[in-house]
């Protein structure tokens, strides 16, 4: 059923930025999510405060760790200096960084293109990728790859779309971008970035000239950027990191048997796909015959996203584990070609279909919502967070009811889902045994312990670590020989595995901690504000001790 279009889509790209920081910020900004690999890039900046050295990464257990470079742990360390060491400060950056990529996604679409509803619509595209929302929320490389390899979009975008030469920012924007996206993530940036270069050199349709390419004092001050971390630990440490640096980059990282190449490019096809859901579905039906009118139009730009997104799925499918993570450097690029479909397409004379897509993720909030109301019932307050969910809502069921900016009320109520989402993991996040144990050392006051020798899962370390800084040190214990440290801590954290595996007699436990247990989770809730509740936690919950040897 076709419409007339709706009122002409405009977009304030610094507001649609603002939005989405206010929205993904609480799902961001606390532990509702806690990813892995974060322990390393929070444990190494704490480490870093610690000592002063802000160019060596050190593991949790004092170990050097060289697998990636400095930008991510500076990210984190940024953080930490200005807001101090707490998990907002922690990723804080990475929120911004998201929110930033979103603008220069804007900006992509604006230099190639005349028509500004593909910059709306693109800028809309990547604000609802669900990829990007979830590596806000992470202090790890991906959203800083993400945001660095746009940065230097712009400049391919420059080269490709200018006739009679380029401005000045060209060269800075497109190897500044590459410098920096080195120095988060290494290979996998330069190998991306090496492809647009040639792409530029070689592509028959418009070939980019040296001399214009060749942009001297930009190409030494990236270079400068992109080793001097690596220049440095050299220095420093000799050859030894680049050996561990070497060995997760290509050693770890490359599969070599060729059905797991063909199922992770098939995968990896699939989650891209995916990233771009439901917009892919508004290119029918004639995606065809829009995608030769494109081509036709701008063969350079066609050419460029089609030869990058080959490139990520290439390096996608050569990983020996593949994550949807991988995918994201191109996500803008692709976002910007998918916008320029759908405009070309005409996709918003397709009322219905846009309206129903916004009325999916409306309802998906009001049943977030509804369930954020029933724990709110029983006791879990969040008043000020369901008040924003209700204001946003209100503003997204006018546009739905009135037929008006339906792209808008698809991406502002996807991006809802996941502050609606908080409603519940506010519950089950907090508080983690990191908030547990630094109020307990807070009572202690001057009697709190320097170091605290530690026993469990790393990646609650890392919590604990950063909840319990400056005053007290905590130290992973080595996997096999924990037993044997014990006696050279005053004080111990154990998880209760290891803990139930000693001589209780010998300790005191001066705090314990508990959390709840994903598979108690529906049991939990149900027992929410009543009697039993605190048994079945405790019954369930993972337990954290703190321990002090048993003198007598």
């Amino acid at each position: 059923m076709i419409f007339s279009k709706s009122t002409e889509l405009k977009i304030n790209p610094w507001i649609l930025m603002g939005v989405f920081c206010v929205l993904v910020g609480p799902f961001a900004l606390n532990f509702h999510m806690n990813y892995p690999d974060e322990m390393y890039y929070r444990d190494a900046a704490v480490e870093m405060l610690r000592n002063g050295d802000y160019l060596t990464t050190y593991l949790g257990s004092g170990e050097l760790r060289f697998k990636k470079p400095i930008v991510t742990y500076w990210a984190v360390l940024a953080g930490f200096k200005l807001f101090g060491v707490n998990a907002f400060a922690s990723r804080i950056f990475f929120l911004l960084a998201g929110a930033a990529t979103i603008g220069l996604t804007f900006k992509l679409a604006k230099i190639l293109f005349k028509e500004e509803k593909i910059a709306f619509i693109s800028a809309l595209i990547m604000a609802a990728n669900p990829v990007l929302i979830l590596s806000s929320g992470r202090s790890i490389p991906d959203i800083l790859l993400v945001c660095s390899m746009t940065l230097s979009a712009l400049g391919f975008a420059s080269y490709l779309k200018n006739e009679d030469g380029v401005p000045r920012w060209t060269p800075w924007a497109l190897f500044g971008g590459l410098a920096l996206a080195f120095e988060v993530k290494g290979l996998p940036a330069a190998a991306l970035g090496g492809i647009g270069i040639i792409y530029l050199i070689v592509n028959p349709w418009k070939k980019i000239p040296l001399k214009s390419l060749f942009h001297l004092p930009s190409i030494l001050v990236s270079l400068v950027v992109a080793l001097f971390w690596f220049v440095a630990m050299w220095i420093i440490h000799g050859p030894t990191y680049l050996e561990s640096f070497l060995e997760d980059q290509v050693g770890e990282r490359v599969a070599s048997r060729g059905i797991l190449i063909v199922k992770h490019g098939l995968q990896a096809l699939g989650l891209m796909l995916a990233m771009f859901v439901p917009w892919v579905f508004f290119t029918f039906p004639k995606l065809k015959t829009n995608i030769l009118k494109a081509w036709k139009e701008n063969t350079q730009f066609s050419g460029f996203a089609l030869l990058w997104a080959l490139a990520i799925l290439g390096m996608g499918s050569l990983t020996i584990k593949f994550y949807e993570r991988y995918l994201l450097p191109v996500a803008p690029v692709l976002a910007v070609y998918l916008g320029w479909i759908l405009v070309k397409g005409e996709f918003e004379i397709r009322k219905l279909g846009l309206k129903a897509a916004a009325i999916f993720f409306y309802l998906l909030n009001i049943i977030l919502l509804a369930a954020g109301f029933y724990l709110a019932l029983k006791g879990h307050f969040i008043w000020i967070r369901m008040a924003l969910i209700v204001a946003v809502l209100v503003y997204v069921g006018k546009l739905i009811w009135s037929n008006q900016k339906l792209p808008k009320a698809i991406t502002y109520s996807y991006i809802l889902i996941f502050l609606s989402y908080t409603l519940f993991t506010s519950l089950i996040s907090f508080p983690h045994p990191g908030k547990q144990i630094q109020l307990e050392l807070q009572e202690m006051y001057d009697l709190a312990p320097s170091e605290i020798g530690f026993r469990g899962n790393n990646h609650v370390a890392s919590k604990i670590r950063i909840s319990i800084y400056p005053k007290t040190r905590l130290t992973n214990l080595d996997k096999i020989n924990w037993r044997n440290q014990l006696s050279e801590y005053d004080y111990l954290i154990l998880e209760d595995e290891f803990y139930d595996s000693l001589d209780r007699e010998n300790f005191i436990v001066q705090k314990q901690t508990v959390n709840w247990s994903s598979k108690a989770i529906p049991d939990l809730i149900k027992a929410f504000g009543k009697p039993q509740y605190d048994s079945i936690l405790n019954a369930s919950g993972k337990k954290f001790y703190l321990l002090r040897p048993n003198k007598d």
